[in-house]
């Protein structure tokens, strides 16, 4: 007797579960109006729009040839400084010494930035390695602006090694 009554109830919670189940109709979103939305056209572009996005473009030339546009003024620097401040000295450090807190981790450590090898490239070298990325460095093209990225080329040029 008591074996058919645990039968009875677990049929009876199967068929509860399938019947509560199959009456929901939750995933597939049909009366849901964003679903209309999604399927109009865009509308038409204004005509004096101004596009801010930077992009990635591909150089025009060797990236050796290309000389940095800002020069080495004292603001260029500054924000050169800055830039590389936020974005670069976590893995390369405050001196450029490859020895930042985040780049201690890594084996090889980070380029020193200071050294013959990354001081005798051209400035469009840089520039390029900075933002398409260059081995265990990432593509920062998307992150760092333009100007930005040629600001932290002068200020790694200004770097000194104490050598």
């Amino acid at each position: 007797m008591r074996s058919r009554l645990r039968r009875g109830l677990i049929c009876a919670a199967m068929i509860a579960v399938e019947a509560l189940a199959g009456g929901c109709d939750y995933a597939r979103m049909t009366n849901d109006e964003a679903v209309d939305r999604y399927e109009m056209e865009f509308p038409p572009m204004p005509q004096d729009l101004v596009p801010l996005g930077e992009g990635v473009h591909p150089l025009p030339t060797e990236p050796g040839a290309i000389e940095n546009p800002l020069g080495a003024g004292r603001e260029v620097l500054a924000a050169g400084k800055q830039a590389y401040d936020f974005y670069c000295r976590q893995c390369h450090g405050q001196g450029g010494d490859g020895r930042g807190t985040v780049g201690q981790s890594f084996a090889p450590l980070p380029t020193d930035l200071r050294s013959g090898y990354v001081q005798k490239q051209p400035d469009g070298q840089i520039f390029e390695r900075v933002g398409k990325g260059y081995k265990r460095h990432p593509p920062l093209a998307y992150t760092v602006s333009i100007k930005d990225r040629w600001a932290v080329v002068s200020y790694i040029r200004s770097m000194k090694n104490p050598e």
